[in-house]
């Protein structure tokens, strides 16, 4: 199975990470998590990006607050689908990481989810990742299922509750 990479510009992006990690934890998808910054390390980020699809990974995360460069400059050095955090900051609420998340050039896409979105982007790599993998494929519509049982208990909850009002 091919590994993600969980990639944070900075160590306070962690909180909100654990979300992915626990994520691909869940459904037993092998992951590395590293800091890198689009910034302060560009070499390292790009020379990681690079030598990603050699070194075993199918798709990459990354996660970033503020300028929120990291996604794109990883995305500009690899063939692989890279999906972008944006993280919640003090300046902007995260605006400001959500715009230059998702506002790539022609050729060089990042898959954006909500601020703070990290479950979803681990979801949708596990998604990427179950095109070729009939095991993955098979525990996604499993949790599916439990999603649609979960709803149709929670309406039932809610009718015995409105019985009584």
């Amino acid at each position: 199975m091919k590994k993600v990479a969980v990639i944070m510009g900075s160590d306070s992006d962690l909180p909100v990470v654990k979300k992915a990690i626990a994520e691909l934890k869940n459904y037993g998808v092998p992951y590395e998590c590293h800091v890198m910054s689009a910034h302060r390390t560009p070499a390292l980020a790009s020379e990681f990006a690079a030598s990603a699809k050699s070194n075993g990974f199918g798709v990459i995360i990354c996660a970033a607050g503020m300028a929120a460069h990291l996604a794109g400059v990883i995305a500009g050095h690899t063939t692989l689908p890279v999906i972008g955090i944006p993280c919640k900051s003090a300046a902007l609420d995260g605006m400001d990481a959500l715009l230059a998340t998702v506002m790539m050039p022609s050729g060089i896409p990042v898959a954006t989810v909500a601020i703070d979105g990290a479950k979803n982007a681990a979801i949708l790599a596990v998604q990427m990742l179950a095109l070729s993998d009939e095991e993955l494929s098979k525990k996604l519509e499993a949790e599916k299922l439990a999603m649609i049982d979960g709803v149709k208990a929670k309406d039932a909850a809610l009718q015995d509750a409105l019985k009584n009002i």
